[in-house]
């Protein structure tokens, strides 16, 4: 079996997880979830999790895979799915990578830097001397240390400029050169890019209203009333930041009445759609699919097959 990989991107409710199980049906395929949320055990109606059932007859790796309390980063993603993408090869079969959250696309695709990890003492040593001298002059001081570092990072932007000098500090090579450095774990792949949306976005508003809707038929504020509850997580947690959970925590906060946590959270789902609907218009080599076109599902497939088949 060729060393062949499949990208299924698109935007939130656009049908990817039904369009993948297509096709493993069809090819020797197993799933790597690109999905920031599905990674969480426990979020399973806010994210449309496949169960159990569905995942035991099509294998899937990446999902239920941390705590909700845990950080997941895209450098952990990008480490994860190489592991996985590896040993399907091995198995002799095609790892077909499914999802929306595109940072992890682009990491896998384009590169990610390897830069230390965060250190709270030094980042709070960096805040000190920030609020005795101002950003400013730590903007300046990053201009000193690495010029092309503080070209791109505006002055009134602490957070990067913190992180800029603390990567230097840390390893007394700058941002600047350690992001130079970024490898793909795909370089030496070719892979088949797909892109699935509907021609026209209102179809996918409507769609992500009934979805929301349908979510909270079937128990989405009971699933975050549990996390809620756990005492060891806030709305700040990234898990919790999710479209849909960061919404109906602050109606459990008593900041929002029920039906404006609701349509808050279609809104956020929306402006999600948006984002993701954008950067693939910006992706280049990435063949577009209708999933309500009719007979769109049977071309993919087959243009998915005829790729692979070529590649044999």
């Amino acid at each position: 079996m060729p060393r062949v990989a499949v990208l299924l991107m698109g935007p939130t409710g656009a049908g990817k997880t039904d369009l993948a199980l297509r096709l493993a049906g069809r090819l020797p395929l197993e799933i790597v979830s690109v999905d920031s949320a599905l990674v969480y055990r426990g979020m399973d109606i806010g994210t449309a999790k496949p169960g159990a059932a569905v995942r035991a007859q099509v294998p899937h790796h990446l999902v239920d895979i941390r705590d909700p309390a845990e950080r997941y980063s895209a450098g952990d993603f990008v480490r994860d799915a190489e592991r996985a993408i590896g040993g399907i090869w091995a198995r002799g079969r095609i790892p077909l990578l499914v999802g929306g959250t595109m940072l992890y696309f682009h990491a896998l695709t384009e590169g990610i830097a390897e830069l230390p990890e965060r250190d709270p003492d030094l980042r709070a040593a960096i805040d000190a001397q920030a609020a005795r001298v101002g950003w400013a002059a730590m903007h300046e001081e990053l201009r000193r240390i690495d010029p092309a570092a503080a070209a791109r990072i505006h002055a009134n932007d602490p957070q990067r400029i913190q992180r800029a000098i603390e990567v230097f500090r840390l390893t007394g090579t700058t941002i600047s050169e350690l992001q130079s450095r970024r490898r793909s774990a795909l370089a030496d792949v070719r892979y088949l890019q797909i892109a699935v949306a509907p021609a026209r976005r209102a179809e996918l508003h409507v769609a992500l209203a009934a979805r929301f809707d349908a979510m909270m038929r079937a128990g989405f504020l009971d699933e975050v009333r549990h996390f809620y509850h756990r005492g060891d997580l806030t709305r700040e947690h990234p898990s919790m930041r999710a479209v849909g959970y960061r919404q109906l925590w602050q109606h459990l906060d008593g900041l929002r009445p029920l039906n404006v946590a609701v349509d808050a959270g279609i809104a956020a789902s929306r402006q999600l759609a948006k984002r993701q609907w954008t950067w693939l218009r910006r992706r280049a080599g990435a063949r577009w699919f209708d999933p309500l076109r009719e007979n769109a599902v049977r071309a993919l497939e087959d243009a998915v097959a005829a790729e692979i088949e070529a590649r044999d």
